[in-house]
C-alpha cells in the first residue's frame, strides 16, 4: 500500500505540473507498476503464512523493477534538466522503445502475479477444507475480490492503451486518472478488509496452529498405516461421530478430532480421504446436515426456526449452512422444509 501511495503521489506531482518545474522528478516512478504484482503476491503469501518473510528468494520478485532502474540510470543521473524536459514533451525519443516495452512488461507482470496469487488462494481453500469444518473468520474471499479488482484495473488500462495506440482513438481527455481512481478504490477496500482479517493459522492467543498438508493417493501407500489399522480407525471415527457428536462444535478442527481419537492428524486425514472419499470439511458437515434433518423431523423442535436448528446442528452462520445444505441435498433449506411439510 505504501508503494501504491508513492506511485500515485508521484503521478499527482506530474498532474500538478511539477515535472516541468522540477524535471529531475520525472521517471522516478516509472518502474513502480513492476512492484505492484510482487507485493500483491507476497501479501497473499504472508497472509497464509506459508513461508517466513526472511526467505531471500522472495527478493527475486523485485529484480525486474531493479533492472528497469539500472537501464534508466543514464536518464535519471546524466540527462540535464533541459533534456529531461524535452523527453517528457516528446521532443527526444531516446526511450520510446523502452516505454513501449514497459507497457507490455507492466501488463504481463500484473496478469501473471494476479494468477499466481489466485492460485495461492485456491491452494489455501483446499488446505482449510482438510483442516477445518467451518469457513467463518478464515474465509479469504475478500482477497479474491481484491485480486479480481486489480485484474479489472489492468483490463481497463489495457483496453485504453489498445484503443489509443493501436486504433488511434482520441478520448479528448487524460485517461490516466481512470487507472489511479480504480487503484484508490481497491486500496481502500484492501485496507478495510486487511484490518478485519485474522490469520487462521493462529489461535486466540496468537500461537501457531499445526496445519496438516494433505498427501496424494500415492503418498498414502508410504504412510505406514496398515489396512487393518485404517479399517479400525475408520470404525472408531464413525462410532465417535454418532455417539459423542463432536460435529456439534462449530469450531471443530481436524487436530481436535485426532486428539479425541488419540490418532495422528496424518492418519485421520488419510482415513477420511480414503474411506469417506471426502475432505474433512465435507465429512463433518454431512453429519451436521443429517443432524439438522433429524431435528426438523422431531416434534420436540417443531417451534424452532430453520436457523436455530442449523446452529444447534453445529453450523455457525446462516450463509454457510445454506451453502453446505444446497451442495449436499441439491435444494435450499426452505425447499426441503416445504417438501417434508407438503409431501
Amino acid at each position: 500500500m505504501f508503494v501504491l501511495g508513492l506511485h500515485m503521489f508521484s503521478y499527482y506531482l506530474h498532474w500538478l505540473g511539477y515535472w516541468d518545474i522540477y524535471p529531475h522528478l520525472s521517471g522516478i516512478h516509472h518502474p513502480f507498476p513492476l512492484l505492484h504484482g510482487p507485493f500483491l503476491y507476497l501479501y497473499v503469501l504472508f497472509s497464509l503464512r506459508e513461508k517466513e518473510p526472511g526467505n531471500w528468494l522472495n527478493y527475486l520478485h523485485f529484480v525486474p523493477a531493479l533492472l528497469f532502474y539500472i537501464y534508466m540510470i543514464p536518464f535519471l543521473f546524466f540527462y540535464t534538466a533541459e533534456e529531461k524536459l524535452m523527453l517528457n514533451h516528446g521532443l527526444i525519443d531516446d526511450y520510446s522503445g523502452f516505454i513501449t516495452f514497459s507497457i507490455f512488461a507492466f501488463i504481463i507482470s500484473a496478469v501473471g502475479y494476479a494468477l499466481a496469487s489466485y492460485r495461492l488462494l485456491y491452494r489455501y481453500e483446499n488446505l482449510t477444507k482438510q483442516n477445518f469444518a467451518y469457513t467463518e473468520s478464515i474465509d479469504l474471499n475478500w482477497l479474491k475480490f481484491f485480486i479480481w479488482g486489480m485484474g479489472f484495473t489492468v483490463l481497463v488500462v489495457t483496453v485504453i492503451i489498445i484503443l489509443e495506440e493501436g486504433f488511434g482513438v482520441v478520448f479528448g481527455f487524460n485517461t490516466d486518472p481512470i487507472y489511479f481512481m480504480l487503484l484508490i478504490t481497491f486500496i481502500l477496500y484492501l485496507g478495510y478488509s486487511g484490518i478485519r482479517h485474522k490469520n487462521i493459522f493462529s489461535d486466540e492467543s496468537g500461537n501457531s496452529l499445526k496445519i496438516h498438508e494433505p498427501k496424494s493417493p500415492g503418498e498414502y501407500t508410504r504412510s505406514g498405516l496398515t489396512a487393518e489399522d485404517a479399517a479400525q480407525y475408520h470404525k472408531d471415527l464413525l462410532q465417535l461421530m454418532h455417539s459423542s457428536k463432536p460435529y456439534l462444535d462449530p469450531k471443530l478442527k481436524l487436530s481436535d478430532l485426532a486428539e479425541i481419537l488419540d490418532m495422528s492428524v496424518n492418519h485421520l486425514s488419510q482415513v477420511i480421504n480414503q474411506y469417506e472419499e471426502k475432505n474433512f470439511f465435507d465429512f463433518v458437515n454431512s453429519f451436521r446436515i443429517d443432524e439438522f434433518k433429524r431435528r426438523v423431523d422431531d416434534p420436540t423442535f417443531a417451534n424452532y426456526s430453520i436457523l436455530a436448528n442449523a446452529l444447534d446442528a453445529g453450523f455457525n452462520s446462516k450463509s454457510s449452512f445454506n451453502q453446505v445444505f444446497k451442495k449436499n441435498t441439491g435444494q435450499t433449506p426452505s425447499e426441503y422444509m416445504n417438501r417434508i411439510k407438503n409431501p
